[in-house]
């Protein structure tokens, strides 16, 4: 099983880091970062295992049949992963297309 995060995930990510320091979420720039790198590598190496559910259609704009799942941070803070899962007859493959967290999205699932 191979997870592909997609550029435009990565670029999200590489900005949430500054984001969530600039904010005042965290506050240590370098806490921010091992925070955005903990989330990157846990969906990396658990998202094939995580139990998924079909997304709602308002996330079709992200891609058409994805699943979602939740990565808990904190207390305060789930972190929702949405993705397509293709498989070939070697491998399947988790294409990470859109990710964002309770408090932006909550209302839409």
């Amino acid at each position: 099983m191979r997870v592909i995060i997609l550029p435009e995930v990565v670029d999200y990510f590489l900005e949430l880091a500054d984001i969530l320091y600039e904010k005042e979420y965290l506050g240590f720039e370098d806490s921010a970062i091992q925070y955005v790198k903990e989330l990157f590598q846990d969906i990396q190496k658990k998202l094939p295992n995580k139990s998924k559910k079909k997304a709602p259609k308002y996330f079709d704009r992200y891609g058409q049949d994805m699943f979602y799942t939740s990565f808990k941070r904190n207390r305060n803070t789930s972190w929702y992963v949405f993705f397509n899962i293709y498989k070939t007859k070697d491998d399947t493959f988790y294409f990470v297309r859109h990710v964002s967290n309770n408090h932006i999205i909550a209302q839409y699932l």
